[in-house]
């Protein structure tokens, strides 16, 4: 089925009057084979890339020398794919084409931009989604592998132990004493020491459950505090440093947060657990068959890039960076 356009109506309608107005040169940007790739559809094709990635703000120049080559390497592949798909004798699905075609009429009818551009940019996007469902039906075929012996889904488990293992999980008790985040430092000042008060209750032996019952602002004062247990990750990234330097039992001191001031007791921690085959057995399955899917879809595009090497003209790409190297410094003065 062929994929809606991968930027919005009024970008595309843009970047082709760029390329309209762009000058004209005469050497091609690029050559695939017999085919040619114009200066002007690499530096349109950019334009969208670029409006996509760094809406209207400055990158950075390795940003963009990065995105150049990549938007050419994109542009090559498109060509390869096609030639691919024809030499195997795929159709792009007319259908499903027209439909997004009639979208889009339904979605612009209004569009005065729509109706004064409409005949000069549908080709376009016809051959954009032709090519996009070109692309998506040899994908779908390059991606289809065999299902995996339980020799090669053991193997694929024990060298993916990561994906199939529960992360570490902690119960948590908390006070939060709230502060409005547009409230002045005076009244951050008296909630601190409000929690420094706490704490050093907590610290002479008080009741945490108790304390929190009574000072606490958050929906868990009802449970003494009790946050249950909680994914690493899933607590604000200071709660979340405070807890990391916890063993059970112990408190953290008052904690700065944006919705105010907390303590926190650890009351137990999980530690991560590998899950084991039989009870995983699907999912590893399904993430075995797209990594085998994807590197099936990279070697093909390897393989058709080694059977029709590309010329690209770079000259007027921006150079890479390159990585410092280790004693690199500035010059002497």
């Amino acid at each position: 089925m062929a994929r809606a356009l991968s930027f919005p109506f009024l970008a595309l309608a843009m970047a082709a009057s760029m390329a309209l107005c762009a000058p004209a040169y005469a050497a091609p940007f690029a050559r695939v084979g017999d085919v040619v790739i114009t200066q002007e559809e690499f530096d349109s094709a950019f334009a969208q890339a670029a409006r996509g990635k760094f809406y209207h703000g400055k990158p950075p120049e390795n940003a963009v020398a990065a995105l150049q080559r990549e938007v050419a390497q994109g542009m090559v592949d498109e060509v390869l794919v096609a030639r691919e798909a024809e030499r195997r004798g795929l159709k792009p699905d007319a259908a499903a084409v027209q439909q997004t075609i009639a979208g889009y009429e339904q979605r612009y009818r209004a569009s005065e931009q729509w109706k004064a551009n409409r005949e000069k940019l549908l080709p376009g996007i016809v051959a954009k989604l032709e090519r996009d469902s070109l692309t998506e039906q040899l994908m779908k075929q390059a991606k289809q592998v065999a299902d995996p012996t339980p020799a090669e889904l053991q193997q694929y488990y024990l060298s993916q132990k990561d994906k199939f293992t529960s992360p570490e999980q902690v119960r948590v008790r908390m006070i939060l004493l709230k502060v409005d985040p547009s409230s002045p430092q005076a009244k951050w000042d008296a909630t601190r020491d409000e929690g420094a008060a706490i704490h050093r209750k907590l610290k002479s032996g008080a009741d945490f459950a108790q304390l929190a019952e009574l000072h606490s602002n958050d929906a868990s004062a009802a449970r003494g505090g009790d946050l249950g247990y909680v994914h690493h990750g899933m607590l604000p990234d200071a709660a979340q440093q405070a807890v990391d330097k916890l063993k059970a039992g112990e408190l953290s001191e008052p904690v700065f947060l944006l919705e105010g001031v907390a303590v926190f007791r650890l009351e137990h921690r999980r530690e991560p657990v590998l899950n084991p085959l039989d009870a995983v057995r699907e999912r590893a399955r399904g993430l075995y068959l797209r990594d085998k899917g994807e590197q099936a879809w990279t070697a093909l595009l390897e393989q058709l890039r080694r059977a029709t090497p590309a010329s690209i003209d770079e000259s007027r790409f921006l150079p890479l960076a390159t990585a410092a190297k280790p004693g690199d410094g500035p010059a002497p003065r």
